[in-house]
């Protein structure tokens, strides 16, 4: 008889990374394109890493008790896997939405129980909102919402155990499953969390990895002044950008990346369409961003032969309701 496993905790982690034969064929590409599929994840995305992770190490600091509420402001995807283990672990949810996140996403936190509050339910959050977002005023806007509460702010965006998650999982995997030959990781950021953490500990294993960031071009960022554009759901702009809108982790981790790459909404739809007509697979916005930006460094003539690992973030079913598959 196999392993039984105790609960969906345990789950998380050791996703598959696939060649994507056909799809390099197709785009006449020499390099390798090696696709980390994190939807297979319990909660159906790479968030599962630092949702369970945050939690249980809040837990073992003692900052997490039983019986108290989480709250975070989320696009989705990390208050989807926090709600998932708050279940788990026998917590209540709250998630403060960011604006204009898919549909799906706010049906299936409700569907697993947890509150769902507006940034205008939050003081100080909707003018922060108003030149932009900034994560050290967020930090202090939400910290002293959940004291008046008496919750527990996990803090995605400035936790340590987020990027730690990569540091102890998602690296780990990557080397073991590449034998230790990967050339390129590729992926975008939303926390930062991802990026920080493979950049620390892939560095560790191989100077010379190249850590590729990808974001989404300034026409394909949310504005409320063109609600009807197609925009890349769930991932920030990083590069190019004020201090105080660059990821905590980057600095925490003493985390950098080698290159920065503008991706149109339009070419990351096309790619996943592609990819799933082509190879099965089912990704979203970011997955098919990211892969995108892969196609463009495996296309480089000194990339030939390479490994180009690709964190595809999560599947598409969160974005049926946006243009990316209509």
């Amino acid at each position: 008889m196999g392993r039984i496993y105790d609960s969906i905790t345990e789950l998380v982690g050791n996703t598959p990374l696939v060649r994507l034969h056909r799809y390099e064929e197709s785009e006449g590409l020499q390099a390798n394109i090696l696709g980390k599929f994190e939807y297979f994840n319990p909660s159906g995305s790479v968030k599962d890493r630092a949702a369970i992770n945050m939690i249980q190490e809040a837990e073992y600091e003692g900052k997490l008790k039983p019986g108290m509420t989480i709250v975070d402001f989320t696009s989705g995807n990390t208050g989807i896997a926090t709600a998932t283990y708050a279940n788990a672990k026998g917590y209540k949810y709250v998630a403060v939405i960011q604006p204009q996140v898919s549909v799906e996403r706010s049906q299936i936190l409700k569907a697993l129980g947890a509150e769902l509050l507006q940034v205008t339910d939050v003081p100080g959050f909707a003018e922060m909102l108003k030149t932009g977002l900034s994560l050290a005023r967020l930090g202090d806007i939400m910290n002293s919402f959940a004291e008046s509460k008496g919750w527990f702010y996990i803090d995605q965006c400035s936790n340590p155990a987020n990027a730690r998650a990569h540091i102890n999982g998602t690296g780990p995997e990557i080397w073991r499953d590449t034998d230790g030959k990967v050339d390129y990781v590729v992926q975008l950021v939303g926390t930062g969390g991802t990026l920080a953490g493979l950049s620390a500990y892939l560095r560790t294993k191989n100077p010379d990895v190249k850590i590729i960031g990808a974001q989404p071009a300034d026409q394909s960022l949310k504005n409320p002044n063109f609600p009807d554009r197609n925009t890349l759901d769930g991932v920030l702009k990083f590069n190019g950008v004020p201090d105080d809108k660059v990821p905590t982790l980057f600095s925490q981790f003493n985390a950098y990346y080698d290159e920065c790459i503008d991706v149109i909404a339009e070419d990351a739809y096309e790619t996943g369409r592609k990819l799933v007509r082509e190879e099965g697979f089912f990704v979203g916005h970011s997955a098919g961003a990211a892969l995108w930006t892969a196609t463009q460094i495996a296309k480089r003539p000194e990339a030939a032969g390479k490994n180009i690992v690709v964190i595809l973030a999560d599947n598409a079913f969160k974005y049926l309701s946006t243009n990316m598959y209509k």
